[in-house]
């Protein structure tokens, strides 16, 4: 079981990317882009892999053990990725519905085979959508994927749910925590992009989650930087 696992899921622009910035030793970062090898939003000295093909993914992760150098792997993001399987796998296939089946497996064997048993730092990265639950009458904010994975959620997967947010000063102002840290930029801007770690009223709608007591109150909102994270996940699991 792999303790250190965070799922960081945001809308297009919210800061998912550029919260990897301040990683330390970033050298020991494995980068996988599986968004048409898109630049990332500042200079880094990652060791950057484009992703071509999902079935790579499997393979990084036994190529990651032999490599005691390397502390963290990011795949950014999901949603790209379980897009690239469908477009290669799926819609290309003669045999549709086992083609789905297919599509459901890939995601189960890279987290209970994969993932589970690596001894790195993983964190996805994933698009969200609002979705209207007719059964429920509300909208919800979730990982927007094709088939029977929408249904059980992405979220399922991770004990460790983030959200990436724009939030206004205004809002910001009773979370105080050495983990929110209001720059003279964003002084003037009056706004923050941040990590949202729990949920509040104004956000049920979201799969926000993570492990009883490894965030306070006060830290529901804190700096959008992922070594904040990695921090508290090995203070938790200890």
């Amino acid at each position: 079981m792999n303790n250190n696992l965070v799922l960081i899921s945001g809308k297009s622009s919210s800061g998912k990317s550029a919260s990897l910035r301040n990683i330390k030793n970033p050298e020991g970062v494995v980068y996988a882009n599986c968004e048409n090898n898109k630049a990332l939003p500042f200079k880094s000295k990652f060791d950057e892999k484009t992703i071509v093909d999902p079935m790579q993914i499997y393979e990084a992760f036994p190529w990651l053990e032999t490599k005691p150098n390397v502390h963290t792997f990011v795949v950014d993001t999901l949603t790209y990725l379980m897009d690239m399987y469908e477009s290669k796998y799926v819609l290309t296939s003669s045999k549709m519905m086992q083609a789905w089946g297919a599509y459901f497996q890939y995601l189960k064997v890279l987290m209970s085979d994969h993932v589970a048993k690596s001894t790195k730092n993983i964190f996805f990265l994933a698009h969200t959508s609002d979705i209207y639950n007719e059964a429920e009458m509300v909208t919800e904010t979730r990982v927007k994927v094709k088939g029977s994975l929408m249904a059980n959620g992405i979220e399922s997967f991770f004990s460790n749910v983030i959200s990436t947010k724009k939030v206004s000063l205004k809002t910001l102002e009773k979370y105080e925590s050495p983990l929110l840290n209001i720059s003279d930029d964003e002084k003037e801007d009056g706004f923050k992009y941040v990590f949202q770690t729990r949920l509040t009223k104004e956000t049920v709608g979201e799969s926000i989650r993570g492990p009883l007591g490894m965030w306070s109150r006060k830290e529901t909102f804190i700096d959008n930087d992922i070594q904040h994270v990695i921090n508290k996940l090995h203070e938790y699991y200890k």
